[in-house]
């Protein structure tokens, strides 16, 4: 007789990401919501204000620098569409 093939659970785990280790991204999720939402406001703020101060530096330094060339297209290689068989 032939029985039924057991399959095993897969196991859950976490590993570090680029740029954050696995203690930081543990801080990070034990920390309380609010933290979390406050320091996400906080982020976006500085963001917002750099955003504001890049235009004013665009237009004081604009009138002085040549304006730049547009750059040629360069015709793409010919032959790579070919059929993909996964």
């Amino acid at each position: 007789e032939q029985s039924k093939k057991r399959t095993r659970k897969v196991q859950k785990f976490q590993k570090a990401i680029v740029g954050m280790s696995l203690e930081d991204i543990k801080k990070k999720k034990a920390q309380k919501p609010e933290l979390r939402q406050q320091a996400k406001e906080q982020a976006a703020k500085e963001a917002k204000a750099r955003q504001a101060q890049k235009p004013k530096a665009a237009a004081k330094g604009g009138a002085k620098a040549a304006p730049k060339q547009k750059a040629q297209k360069l015709p793409k290689a010919a032959g790579g569409g070919g059929k993909k068989d996964f």
